[in-house]
Formats: structure tokens, C-alpha cells, sequence
């Protein structure tokens, strides 16, 4: 029997009786990125385990295949652990080295293997592997329909960079008017290719069904359209929001029917109506 399990702070598994999990990612929570994973192993029959906390916790944390709150004790600069942070944490993180052999860019999402030995890293790849263990069809039926698949993936690459620092300026009320302009464009190019897509094929952007390009899409909008916390401040500084009331109708549509899906509606529905910070 399959599942994802989230594993709180305080409470990790007892390796000894749990059940083995064909995954097990490390990451800051509530995280869409995480969610790509957990939406298609759902789908298609794979055990994810889940660990993490909140974005600014994750200093406090030990970075390993085996993630644990340090003790005070611990979070020293002379730590062997100790490393430097990257965007959105502080100055110190703390992260073993065979955290950085299995994921040498350091980052999270950061997924394992159950014995914790290769490290895949970056939301789609998880989201790949996670397919190609299910039994789904998720990855498509054909090799042309994967590389289609692909496409879509690559396509949206950019919209996610850009999406991930625009969203953590907003944050910091620090948006320049050159970020806005690339944003709005990035934002722009990608809705619209989903749009010109999904006009044609309602049920999945792929193959007639459900597939994970449509998984990647439903879960980085949903992290995008986190811009609309923001709207009074932008609206101070004189400027527009990137996302407008009415355009992309086709794209937009396509990600209300996806959220309406129980597999997806299941992690993402109260992130999206904003219960969910």
C-alpha cells in the first residue's frame, strides 16, 4: 500500500517499523515544487515520505538523507557542517557531505532513493522519477509523447526561475521595475503556449489525459498566483500585477479543472484558496 507521509519536526519515523519508502524528499513546507512529486505518486502507486519544515526553519535544520532539527548545541560556525546559505535563508545553513555528494548544487527540494545514496534534484526531475516508478502512464505511452512531455517541462523552466525570485523580492518589497518587466514577460510566453495548447486539448496537454506536464503546470501556477498576497503593495509603488483578470481564459480553465481533481485538490486546494501560507 502506497502513501505520502509527511513527517513532522518532532516526530521522525522509527526507521525500524516504518514502512520503506520509494522516496523520501527533504524540503521547506508547504512547498508546489514538493507537491509535483506527491500528486503523481498518488496517482500512480509510489511511497513518498516527506520531510521538512518552514522556509525559515530549514536554517535550524541538519541537511541529510536523515533531515533532523539541530540542537542548540549544533548550530555553531565552526560546525563541520557548516556551509554558506544561498537565496531566501540566512547566512548559515547546515548540511552533511553526503547531502552535498548526493545533491552537489546543494539545493531543496532534494530527493533520495530509499537507501538514501542518489540524490535526484529539481521539481521536474523528482517529479520524472516519480513517474517512471508509477504505474500511471503519467510519463506518457510512447517515447514521442515523454519528449512531448519534455517540452512542455523545458518550456516552463524559465517562468520558474523567474517566478522563484520575483516572488521572493516581493517578500523582501524589493521588485525592481527590470525584475517586473522580465516576470511579466516570462509569465506572458509561457500562458501563453499553455493556452494555445490546452485550446485544443481540454483534457490534458499530452496524449488526451492527464499527464505530468499538466502536473508541473497546475503546481507552478499555483505557486505563482501566491503574487495576488501582494497586490496592495504593488499597487502602492504604481504597479500592475503581473497576473490580469481575463487573459490566458483557456490556461486558466485548464488549471481549475486540474484543481478540481481529488489527486491534486488534495495537496493544493487550500494553497490556492489561501488557507495555506
Amino acid at each position: 500500500m502506497y502513501g505520502v507521509r509527511f513527517v513532522p519536526r518532532t516526530a521522525r519515523a522509527d526507521r525500524a517499523t516504518a514502512i520503506v519508502s520509494k522516496f523520501r524528499i527533504f524540503s521547506y513546507l508547504p512547498n508546489p515544487r514538493v507537491w509535483k512529486a506527491t500528486i503523481a505518486g498518488r496517482l500512480g502507486g509510489v511511497d513518498i515520505e516527506i520531510v521538512g519544515d518552514r522556509p525559515k526553519a530549514l536554517a535550524d535544520w541538519l541537511w541529510d538523507f536523515d533531515a533532523r532539527p539541530l540542537a542548540d548545541a549544533e548550530r555553531r560556525a565552526d560546525s563541520p557542517h557548516a556551509r554558506p546559505a544561498r537565496r531566501g535563508f540566512g547566512a548559515t545553513l547546515y548540511k552533511t557531505d553526503a547531502f552535498l555528494e548526493a545533491h552537489p548544487f546543494g539545493t531543496v527540494p532534494a530527493a533520495f532513493d530509499s537507501s538514501g545514496t542518489v540524490g535526484i534534484f529539481e521539481s521536474n526531475s523528482i517529479l520524472r522519477a516519480v513517474a517512471r516508478a508509477g504505474n500511471a502512464d503519467l510519463y506518457g505511452r510512447t517515447p514521442l509523447e515523454a519528449s512531448r512531455i519534455d517540452s512542455f517541462l523545458d518550456s516552463g523552466l524559465v517562468f520558474a526561475r523567474e517566478a522563484q525570485v520575483y516572488l521572493l523580492a516581493l517578500q523582501a518589497r524589493d521588485v525592481s521595475t527590470e525584475l517586473l518587466a522580465r516576470m511579466r514577460d516570462a509569465y506572458g510566453f509561457y500562458m501563453a503556449g499553455i493556452d494555445a495548447a490546452v485550446a485544443h486539448a481540454p483534457a490534458g496537454l499530452v496524449g488526451g489525459g492527464l499527464s505530468i506536464a499538466d502536473i508541473a503546470f497546475v503546481c507552478d501556477l499555483a505557486q505563482f498566483r501566491r503574487e495576488h498576497r501582494f497586490h496592495g503593495w504593488l499597487t502602492e509603488q504604481g504597479q500592475e500585477p503581473v497576473i490580469q483578470p481575463g487573459a490566458y481564459a483557456h490556461a486558466l480553465a485548464h488549471f481549475r479543472r486540474l484543481l478540481a481533481q481529488p489527486a491534486i485538490a488534495a495537496d493544493l486546494a487550500d494553497y490556492v484558496n489561501g488557507t495555506t501560507s
